[in-house]
């Protein structure tokens, strides 16, 4: 049997500082302006883009990135723009290992030690409301370091970082394992096309011992953050119908019930509208024993900067400023809230005129778009037919209730972590951040960490992304936190060259 090709790399090798300089360079004089142009095409993805295709936003995003990958030279890449019929395409890139001995030849190199998969989407949340008067989605703006507008950091710049992460690695003319690159156009929409680009190329894939995902966020801007789980979703549209059309409010009221009063009886059957509990038992799960100590280890650094950070409304009560509240100001139970117990929003309406064309009607239907969020442990099918029976049975009135689901995505909780993989994030941390390594769960989902899992569950997930506070993705305002994203890029480098 042959010797493994690769070995745990001693700290000293890998020079952390060159690595730095070279890719904040890199990002000073191209990346920003690559991810500026970007932050300038409307891909949105296409639950929110119907005509997708025809737009061909998605497709412009996809060969600016692939162009800018091709032009960095990078020795031994290949690349390629994977299309399935009907599908968004993917962008599959490929590195083969190198050795640190000159007479192991390539096919040796192609065939021994295991995978990095490095992973990324280009695909955009619409516009939303609310920018500041100087920003739009669509208009990228540099600002103290920050990059403002939509997609940025999430998630258009995991392919440049990937991509300069790498050649930090060459620059130093270090060995490393086998690295492939799968930029996908269809995260924001639940990911529903990637898994049948995954089976396709599954045997590109190779034997994947290290997932680099660049999609989720960080608790402060001052170190290197490891997520640890992600919560899962099922989200779909929930309408209540009781006229066939609008009547005068003053004739039908008292003797037609309100759309809106069913829709909130509706609800009540899921939500405990004082607490926000869900009530179903099955869309809880226990919280294990070490997120919880990860949580308090976490609520030890961040404090009450764990909710202090969100845009809380304000308003002048008697001379001072009073602001809206969190559910609670516990730090702990703060972080396990937002990241192991299930929630509902309600992140969309429909049946409302707006308020200048409301006139005394009595509205013939209401309509919600839920977004609720699941524990990392609960499945998210069977959350998903659960909700449709729950919501649609015994309906007030005889009122026509439905639930048209748009789908859901399992959440993830990350396999234990081997000490090289220990010792190399918190090595990286601090040479790039003076700090060490934070764990942290993440309120969002990213479906593909599932399906990594059970298809390589001997990988180790580097889950890490620029995503801190007021980056607000999704929202108005959002921004790319470049100080905080060079050092990122330098991080994962020095990951990938200790990796045994």
């Amino acid at each position: 049997m042959n010797a493994p090709l690769h070995r745990e790399i001693p700290a000293d090798i890998f020079n952390p500082a060159q690595a730095l300089a070279q890719v904040s360079a890199q990002w000073d004089t191209d990346i920003v302006r690559q991810i500026s142009e970007y932050v300038g095409i409307p891909c949105k993805s296409p639950a929110f883009d119907k005509d997708w295709a025809s737009h061909g936003y998605l497709d412009t995003a996809m060969r600016n990135a692939a162009a800018w990958v091709e032009a960095q030279k990078v020795e031994g890449l290949t690349l390629e723009i994977v299309r399935l019929d009907g599908r968004t395409p993917v962008l599959f890139f490929e590195v083969p290992a190198t050795s640190a001995d000159p007479d192991v030849g390539a096919a040796a190199r192609a065939s021994s030690g295991r995978t990095v998969l490095m992973y990324g989407h280009l695909d955009k949340q619409p516009e939303f409301t609310g920018w500041r008067n100087d920003l739009g989605p669509w208009t990228p703006t540099y600002e103290d370091g920050k990059l403002f507008g939509r997609g940025g950091a999430d998630d258009g710049y995991a392919v440049y970082a990937s991509i300069a992460a790498l050649q930090a690695l060459k620059a130093q003319n270090l060995p490393h394992p086998r690295i492939v690159g799968l930029i996908e156009t269809c995260e924001e929409s639940g990911s529903y096309d990637l898994l049948p680009y995954v089976d396709a190329l599954r045997s590109r894939l190779g034997d994947v011992g290290l997932v680099v995902c660049l999609d989720s966020g960080a608790g402060n801007y001052d170190q290197l953050w490891l997520t640890t789980s992600l919560r899962g979703m099922a989200s779909g549209v929930l309408k209540v119908e009781i006229l066939t059309e609008g009547v005068h409010s003053g004739d039908a009221s008292g003797l037609v019930p309100s759309s809106f009063r069913i829709m909130r009886q509706v609800l009540d059957r899921l939500e405990d509208s004082k607490t926000g509990r869900l009530l179903p038992q099955s869309f809880h799960c226990e919280i294990p024993a070490d997120r919880r100590a990860q949580a308090q280890a976490t609520a030890k650094i961040l404090g009450d900067e764990i909710y202090k950070r969100f845009p809380w409304a304000h308003y002048d009560c008697g001379g001072a400023t009073a602001f809206a509240l969190p559910t609670t100001t516990d730090p702990v139970e703060a972080l396990l809230n937002r990241t192991w117990k299930p929630t509902l929003s309600v992140t969309g309406a429909d049946g409302f005129p707006d308020m200048g064309n409301a006139g005394n009607v009595l509205r013939p239907y209401t309509a919600f778009k839920l977004s609720l969020r699941l524990p990392p442990l609960v499945d998210a099918a069977q959350a998903v037919q659960q909700l449709k029976t729950l919501l649609e049975d015994n309906a007030p009135y005889q009122a026509r209730v439905t639930f048209e689901s748009a789908g859901g995505a399992t959440g993830w909780n990350a396999p234990a972590t081997l000490p090289w993989f220990d010792q190399a994030l918190d090595a990286a941390s601090q040479a790039c951040y003076g700090a060490p390594c934070g764990t942290i769960g993440q309120g969002g989902t990213i479906p593909l960490m599932n399906m990594l899992s059970k298809g390589f569950p001997k990988a180790q997930m580097m889950v890490c992304g620029v995503l801190g506070p007021k980056s607000n993705a999704h929202g108005p305002n959002e921004f790319l936190h470049v100080p905080y994203a060079k050092k990122l890029t330098a991080a994962v480098a020095h990951v990938i060259a200790r990796m045994p």
